[in-house]
């Protein structure tokens, strides 16, 4: 019997890394979770339950340094950590409505750090990785956010605006590749299940189903998937980026 492939997921303890991840479980697969520390190694492992995570394998690394992400590519090299086959990136910063005008240097530098550098350090330093196992099938996915468009949050809107081209470039490089690289667009508001139970939005293991869909579907690819409505997580839409 074949082993069970592995996904890593970066930003992994957040509302939307904690669906990617349950996503992953359900499909059958592995995940290999970078956690900032012990603490958000335990967050994690209650978000998703036992004996579910079991299934995760966990490795410290700064995914805001422009070499963490990379550390952890190296340590799968080598041997030290268990090889991946998909990635699935969602770190994001502050969901604060602060106007243009009151958005202070530090804040915006953090931001573009936490939401777009990080899913950029995320992807440049695993895609040669991926690239490596041809003609073996890998993903990439990232979750980017329709902030982007409508900007009534300037401050994570800015970073997916950088997002969205960010894509559609990935896209193109990866089109005619082993590796299916696909864009989440989402709408509306994703929690973990127990904040999004009492605060009446979706939880994660509902939106879970769009990962593991995305997993099966081998014919999406170069594409963004909009999830504008629940009505979206399991019936998948999605056109080509370019």
């Amino acid at each position: 019997m074949a082993a069970a492939e592995t996904v890593l997921v970066v930003g992994a303890t957040g509302n939307i890394g904690v669906a990617a991840v349950k996503g992953a479980l359900n499909s059958g697969r592995k995940v290999l979770a970078i956690v900032r520390n012990q603490a958000s190694a335990d967050k994690l492992v209650k978000h998703v339950g036992w004996p579910a995570a079991e299934g995760i394998a966990f490795v410290e690394a700064n995914i805001l340094s422009d070499t963490g992400v990379k550390g952890v590519v190296d340590q799968v090299r080598a041997g030290k950590l268990p090889a991946f086959q998909h990635v699935y990136s969602c770190v994001g910063g502050e969901y604060t409505m602060t106007p243009l005008t009151e958005i202070t240097t530090t804040q915006l530098r953090y931001n573009m750090s936490a939401s777009f550098e990080a899913n950029f350090f995320a992807y440049r330093d695993t895609i040669p990785y991926l690239l490596s196992q041809s003609p073996t099938p890998t993903t990439w996915t990232i979750c980017t956010g329709s902030q982007g468009d409508t900007a009534l949050f300037p401050v994570p809107a800015m970073a997916q605006g950088a997002l969205f081209s960010m894509c559609t470039a990935a896209s193109r490089e990866t089109a005619e590749t082993n590796v299916r690289f696909n864009e989440v667009y989402l709408a509306f508001r994703v929690e973990v299940d127990e904040d999004a139970l009492q605060h009446g939005v979706t939880t994660a293991s509902e939106f879970a189903k769009v990962y593991q869909g995305i997993l099966g579907r081998g014919d999406i690819k170069s594409s963004r998937l909009k999830v504008l409505g629940t009505e979206d997580i399991e019936a998948l839409k999605f056109d080509k980026k370019f």
